[in-house]
Order: structure tokens, then C-alpha cells, then sequence
């Protein structure tokens, strides 16, 4: 049965779209079939596999505004991109995800449309679907955490990263409590983890007592992640023997467990 994973956090800059990347690519080098689903306006998980933006998440979403009609699916089907690496592909997005994302609002579209709109894709074989997403008023995010059956919450170590952590959980918590959300916390992921910082030190211990056993092995800042980018690789082609790559590679650990 297919996992649905989404990476979420309601601040920016926390490095969801490298742990996306990251974690996709290495459970499909674990011979695992991924999907990479990018909910993010931005459009940045195809554009950092070094791939080109589409609006394919906009066909997605606005296809499934009303019920799929046989050449509809095989359309939406066909927004399913390769990313040249095996068992590894992408919806891509772009800026039309905007677009959607305000349509959905205006029509007052159910917390579990996306869930909706992914089950085409969870029939087909796949192990994983990992969705990247964006900070949002409009309700992309929580629909997406609500499709989800884990959420990861990366948490980059600054203080006002907490303030985002904290509108996340109370999103799922509201999701659980209130609309019938089946899926839970999977972990809250410490990133640009740097050992010498009295902060970092601090916000660790602050995510350790009140999150307890569901705080991750860090990820420690490395200008890696910064040359990944620019050469459309992820830490595992570009540097899969560092500590970055180690670090990735235990979170898919964990993630295989669940």
C-alpha cells in the first residue's frame, strides 16, 4: 500500500525541498517507487533535480474539481515526469499552483480533496508519494498534511523557526481533533544543525522536551546541499559519501520503519 509522506513547516527557509529530494531519491535507492508530488508555488523540487517547471500540480488539482472522465485520467497520468533516476519521478509544479490553490478556496473544496486527487496514483504500485508543500493561508498545506499518513516537520536551528513548528503541529492537531485526519506526526527534523551555537544547543533541548522521541538525528548545515542545487543533483549523486549523505540516509532509515 502506498505511504504518503509530506513535508511541511509554516515558516520558510527550513529546507523542505532538500529533504524532499533527499528523502525520495534515497528510498528509491532502496529500490522503492517514489513519487515526488510539488504542491510549492515555487516550483523548486524540479528545478533543483535540475528538471524544468511545469504546471502539472494546477492539472491535477483542477482536474479533480469535478469527476474524471477516462481521457481526463489519462491526461492527468501523463503529467508524470521521469527524473533520470531509476524508480524516482515528479509531478513538477510552477506559479499555476497558486492559481489552483485560490480556486480550491473559493469553491470551499473539502480538507480531503487532495487525498481525493492523489488515488489515481496510490493504485499503481508505488511504495511512496512525498509531497513537497509551501507556507500557506489558503489551504494547500492542510489539505496536503491531511492526505498525508506522516508528516515530517523540518526545523532549521534558529529561534523563530519554533514559532513555525508550532502553527504546523497545531494544524495537524486541529486536523486530528476536528476533520477526521487518520495520519500522525512521523518526526520534527532538526536542519542547518551546527554543533558549536549556544542557539542550536538550546533549540534542541526546547524540541527534546516537548516533542520527546518524535525529534530526528539532525541534518548539519553543509555548503553541499548549496552545490546540489546548482547542479541539479541531490546529496547522494553529488557527494554520497559525506556526512550530509550519511545524515539523509538515516532518515530513510527511520522513514523505512514506519
Amino acid at each position: 500500500m502506498t505511504k504518503v509522506i509530506t513535508i511541511a513547516n509554516q515558516k520558510g527557509g527550513a529546507g523542505k525541498t532538500t529533504t524532499v529530494l533527499s528523502l525520495a531519491h534515497g528510498l528509491a535507492l532502496r529500490r522503492k517507487e517514489v513519487l515526488i508530488l510539488d504542491f510549492d508555488p515555487q516550483g523548486q523540487s524540479a528545478s533543483y533535480l535540475g528538471l524544468k517547471q511545469e504546471p502539472g500540480i494546477f492539472f491535477l488539482l483542477m482536474s479533480s474539481i469535478k469527476p474524471l472522465e477516462k481521457n481526463e485520467l489519462i491526461l492527468l497520468r501523463q503529467q508524470v515526469r521521469g527524473t533520470g533516476r531509476a524508480n524516482l519521478w515528479i509531478i513538477p509544479g510552477s506559479q499555476e499552483t497558486a492559481v489552483a490553490q485560490n480556486s480550491l478556496s473559493a469553491l470551499d473544496k473539502p480538507v480531503s480533496y487532495i487525498r481525493d486527487a492523489i488515488h489515481v496514483f496510490m493504485r499503481n504500485g508505488l511504495d511512496y508519494i512525498v509531497m513537497d508543500t509551501s507556507p500557506s493561508l489558503g489551504g494547500l498545506q492542510e489539505r496536503a498534511i491531511w492526505a498525508s499518513d506522516f508528516v515530517i516537520v523540518p526545523v532549521a536551528m534558529e529561534f523563530g523557526s519554533l514559532e513555525g513548528l508550532n502553527k504546523t503541529v497545531g494544524i495537524m492537531r486541529n486536523l486530528k481533533e476536528n476533520k477526521g485526519w487518520r495520519g500522525s506526526l512521523g518526526g520534527i527534523l532538526p536542519t542547518f544543525y551546527d554543533d558549536v551555537t549556544r542557539e542550536t544547543k538550546k533549540i534542541e533541548e526546547d524540541l527534546k522536551a516537548g516533542f520527546s522521541e518524535t525529534v530526528l538525528p539532525p541534518i548539519h548545515r553543509a555548503t553541499v546541499f548549496r552545490e546540489c542545487i546548482a547542479e541539479g543533483q541531490t546529496v547522494f549523486e553529488k557527494a554520497p559519501t559525506s556526512r550530509a549523505a550519511q545524515e539523509y540516509a538515516c532518515l530513510v532509515d527511520q522513514v523505512l520503519k514506519w
